[in-house]
């Protein structure tokens, strides 16, 4: 079978010929037809993740398919995988065919599209995690929250509303603040990052990071939480001690991994919203063998949506 590797931290993935994995008691075997391609995908491909699978590696920690031999899912079935260390630990999604313990495994309702199944993971169970189990929003609040037109942006700013929470989501430009669901209250960034402003609202969610993080945290009303969920805008950020103290905004750091089960508890809702449409996700789709592309298109500035890796696309 064919499959992407990485040889080394940082090389373009390679599409290898294979051993296909065999089934074994506790795994199922899925014959893959979108895997995700993610900010974690890169920072595993980089060398800067914790954890790094064997070199060569297989990449990818979601991915959604047919199964093709199990012990706990029907043969035929339509499943979504992520985690038990797919990608992190051991070979990953980026192959034709995938095995994967029984746990990392979860039914994809008819519904919702192949592709949809891969991408929603991440970003749905982050945004509901930073908003229900991290930020701990009330009804009421108000929330401001970056990279709204991002992936988990975009989601988080859909679940707030859901919730009754006045939302101030943060665009880069007019196009961007169009695209913004009903109800969702538009803040330029470039704004943000030059004047003083009178938000002061209860919770931040930053799904960017980098330099316009101490802007932000200026939003947050005393007492206030910010939760840091990603940084695509940068790693590295500077903060005046004294100032945030001043301010008592509390940061708190979202770690999916080890909130992984909280993100599956709310798994069934969200792929519920998602197949009838009250919950929306964009994908781009890109060939297998083209995931050095992938790679490269998620950290464009302005990227809508995931990218998705498929057998044939």
């Amino acid at each position: 079978m064919k499959a992407m590797r990485i040889h080394a931290f940082g090389d373009a993935p390679c599409l290898d010929e294979v051993e296909a994995p065999r089934p074994a008691p506790g795994r199922t075997i899925v014959e893959m037809h979108a895997a995700t391609v993610g900010h974690i995908d890169r920072t595993v491909w980089e060398g800067r993740f914790l954890h790094h699978p064997p070199m060569p590696y297989i990449p990818g920690v979601e991915a959604a398919g047919v199964v093709r031999s199990s012990g706990r899912f029907a043969i035929g079935e339509r499943v979504w995988l992520r985690g038990c260390g797919l990608g992190i630990r051991s070979d990953g999604t980026w192959s034709e065919l995938i095995g994967a313990p029984d746990e990392a495994i979860g039914r994809l309702p008819d519904a919702v599209s192949m592709a949809l199944g891969s991408a929603f993971f991440s970003p749905c169970t982050s945004a509901w995690v930073a908003l229900h189990e991290v930020a701990r929003v009330q009804v009421g609040e108000r929330v401001l929250v970056t990279g709204a037109t991002g992936a988990v942006g975009s989601v988080t700013v859909q679940l707030a509303l859901a919730m009754g929470l006045r939302v101030h989501a943060v665009v880069r430009d007019a196009a961007q603040a169009a695209r913004l669901p009903v109800g969702a209250d538009a803040v330029l960034a470039e704004h943000m990052a030059t004047s003083d402003t009178d938000l002061a609202v209860d919770a931040l969610i930053d799904t960017v990071g980098g330099a316009l993080l101490p802007a932000m945290l200026r939003s947050v009303a005393p007492g206030g939480r910010a939760v840091l969920v990603g940084y695509t805008a940068g790693q590295a950020v500077s903060l005046d001690l004294p100032e945030l103290l001043q301010r008592d905004v509390v940061l708190l750091p979202l770690n999916m991994l080890r909130r992984e089960a909280a993100g599956r508890a709310a798994v069934p809702q969200l792929l519920e919203r998602l197949s009838d449409g009250r919950l929306c996700l964009e994908v781009t789709r890109f060939p297998l063998h083209e995931a050095a592309a992938a790679l490269a298109w998620i950290t464009q500035r302005g990227h809508r949506g995931r990218a998705v890796l498929a057998p044939s696309a």
